[in-house]
């Protein structure tokens, strides 16, 4: 069978890596207001405990300013709760920390189940920010900092104190633009969809889809999930909902454009541009009213989903786990003083569940960023800065932190490093600043190799890819999107719900792609032989879920073709799901398929493209 017209999708090529990943700058927005509001987070902490005489006082505060990294591109009613609790984490981790640091025997375990927990919940919530290594960082801090007398509850308070000043600057932004976020995530979206238009028909078209389709849901996560249930939404937030579904309708447009390797009208593009203008600047007061997406899950079922067997979330946390472990007891046995630096290094590398090649990259980068980070923080320690020049100098480096961390990850390691080991001095005058280098050194390769090693031994063997179970979930939930399509009910709470759940697959259908990509060269040689069935299984469901906007636009003609189709007389609902268990069937056991059915035809060319593609051992050319 002939694929249809127009340029085969390229497949993603493997991420950045090697010596000149290290020098390399990546492509990545501007944070230099992210980073204005970290700087001013960390250093006022500072200022206060100079002013007042309690310098180690207001170290200890400025751990709290670590919310700050948190939360950024929430609506703030709900980065209000969110950070909240973000800073109360904080606080509890040191307070924890410290409470542990006499029985020496609960150092290690409890530094490992933080890490573990942490994983655990911003894995499964997506939280943003770096994640759950900071809260472990700062545990395993609080066994070790130079507390002058302190009690763990007292301490925890002045984190917490750092924390709500790190929350008044996060809130700030509320007085001015108290719909900004929102604003900011449907201009986006508007953004990819006009980019995805340009470009599709072309050999470039699969993943500028993909990136407008996450663009997209994101801003539904803005704009439903992280709003507030039973509080009124007024006329802008509405007026936004609207605008995002007017893109949404343009990029399913775009996708049945695309289908037959057609270029898309330039007004498509022309309209989403318009779009993204009118939600940056002036978005309508009243919208249509129609029927809006249900955003992503909640944090309960997110978290549930976590615990789901085989999950990649509980591969993380073991890994996680394995590694804080192995690192903390190895650091501990060679007589290092502070061993908590090698269970964060070993957290750092796995908690954000890379594949090999990011992992392996993120390891190079820390280790290359700390050895020469130790050369400036020695400076830094033999000039003893202390008063306003010590918060100037933190904030200085928190500032360039946040700004190069999305660009060149090993540089930004350096001024990490500086200031971790200037806050963790206390500020106090060190005796032996060499030895406390070389110390810092040696606990973060320990921590990095270890993570190396135990992310090797802890990757399944069985299965080379998710690959295969990720295009068997996305047959799946298309079958029960196609159940709706034929009660001809496509806005409904339960087509929401299979619609959604369709979404969520396709996303992870290219995250298992991208992991193998970045795989081994086992995964690499499966990830390329299997990209023809990824892409035709994303077209698939990209297909079905374009189909569900027409409809609710109220396309008359598109309704009557689809429901006849799919009605008892044409047979066609059955067929779909004949062709869908065949192809199921050649996914799981890698036989060729069986001939499909007659299928309806709205979707008769993206499961033709599917069954042509597998079985999955095949090369992509060999047919």
């Amino acid at each position: 069978m002939n694929r249809p017209p127009g340029a085969a999708a390229v497949p993603p090529p493997p991420p950045p890596h090697g010596i000149r990943a290290l020098f390399s700058v990546k492509d990545a927005p501007s944070r230099w207001p992210i980073g204005l509001r970290a700087a001013i987070c960390a250093g006022a902490p500072l200022i206060a405990g100079w002013l007042t005489g309690q310098t180690v006082a207001g170290l200890m505060a400025s751990l709290g300013a670590f919310t700050s990294l948190y939360g950024s591109g929430r609506p703030y009613l709900n980065r209000a709760r969110y950070l909240a609790l973000i800073a109360l984490s904080f606080a509890g981790a040191v307070a924890l920390g410290m409470t542990v640091e006499t029985i020496p025997l609960l150092i290690v375990p409890t530094v490992t189940l933080m890490a573990m927990a942490t994983t655990y919940v911003c894995s499964a919530l997506r939280v943003d920010g770096p994640g759950a290594y900071m809260f472990t960082l700062t545990c395993a801090a609080g066994t070790a900092l130079p507390t002058a007398g302190l009690a763990p509850w007292h301490a925890g308070l002045l984190v917490l104190s750092g924390g709500a000043f790190a929350w008044v600057v996060h809130m700030v932004p509320a007085l001015f633009r108290p719909r900004g976020p929102e604003k900011h995530a449907v201009a986006a979206a508007g953004r990819a969809v006009a980019a995805y238009a340009v470009v599709a028909g072309t050999a470039r078209r699969h993943g500028a889809r993909h990136r407008a389709a996450l663009a997209l849901n994101a801003a539904w996560a803005t704009l439903v999930t992280h709003q507030p249930a039973h509080m009124w939404q007024g006329a802008t937030l509405r007026g936004l909902r609207g605008i995002n579904r007017q893109l949404h309708l343009l990029f399913a447009e775009t996708v049945r454009t695309a289908r037959n390797g057609d270029s898309a009208d330039p007004a498509i593009a022309d309209a989403a541009v318009r779009l993204a203008f009118a939600a940056a600047h002036a978005p309508p007061s009243t919208s249509a009213g129609e029927s809006i997406p249900l955003g992503a899950p909640g944090p309960w079922e997110a978290l549930r989903d976590g615990l789901r067997p085989g999950s990649m979330s509980q591969l993380v946390v073991l890994r996680v786990g394995v590694a804080a472990l192995i690192a903390g007891l190895a650091a501990g046995l060679l007589g290092l003083e502070r061993a908590y630096w090698a269970v964060a290094a070993a957290v750092l590398i796995l908690h954000m569940g890379m594949d090999w090649i990011r992992t392996l990259q993120r390891g190079a980068e820390r280790l290359v960023g700390t050895w020469v980070g130790l050369l400036l923080a020695g400076a830094v320690l033999a000039g003893h800065p202390q008063g306003l020049w010590l918060a100037l100098l933190i904030m200085v480096v928190q500032f360039t932190i946040e700004v190069t961390v999305m660009r060149n990850y090993a540089l930004a390691a350096v001024f990490i490093t500086t200031a971790a080991i200037t806050i963790s001095s206390g500020g106090q005058k060190v005796a032996d600043i060499p030895g406390l280098l070389l110390a810092r050194g040696v606990d973060t390769t320990i921590g990095c190799g270890i993570a190396l090693l135990v992310f090797a031994v802890l990757t399944p063997r069985a299965t080379l890819t998710r690959i295969p179970e990720a295009l068997t979930a996305v047959l799946e939930a298309t079958g029960a999107v196609v159940n709706v399509l034929a009660d001809g009910a496509a806005d409904t709470r339960p087509a929401h719900l299979a619609r959604r759940k369709l979404q969520a697959a396709a996303f992870t259908l290219g995250e298992a792609h991208a992991t193998a990509v970045g795989g081994s060269a086992a995964q690499r040689l499966a990830a390329e032989r299997s990209w023809p069935a990824v892409s035709a299984a994303q077209g698939l469901a990209y297909c079905v879920l374009s189909t569900c906007w027409m409809l609710e636009r109220g396309d008359a003609g598109m309704a009557g073709d689809v429901t006849k189709a799919l009605g008892p007389a044409a047979g066609g609902l059955a067929a779909v799901h004949e062709a869908l268990e065949i192809l199921t069937t050649a996914i799981r056991t890698g036989a060729p398929p069986s001939p499909l059915p007659q299928l309806p035809r709205f979707l008769r060319q993206e499961a033709a493209i599917l069954h042509e593609s597998l079985p999955l051992g095949t090369p992509p050319n060999a047919t």
